[in-house]
């Protein structure tokens, strides 16, 4: 990964990485759908790196038996 460390990079090729994990349109819209302009954004402009990011998201993920209980 220390390729993609921002001391290794441009800012073109931080925008080209994330554009690389952006999915292809498949016809189906969610308004759920993470951006990750804005995840990144930080990445992107050189201020923060992308395990620092990753890292400061949390979230509480459920399974259909917690929903049921």
């Amino acid at each position: 990964m220390e390729e993609y460390l921002i001391a290794n990079t441009t800012k073109e090729e931080r925008i080209a990485l994330i554009r690389k994990w952006i999915p292809d349109e498949d016809g189906v819209s969610d308004s759920d759908d993470m951006d990750l302009w804005d995840i990144y954004a930080d990445y992107i402009n050189g201020k923060r790196e992308i395990a620092e990011i990753n890292a400061s998201m949390t979230g509480s993920f459920y399974t259909e038996e917690d929903l049921q209980a």
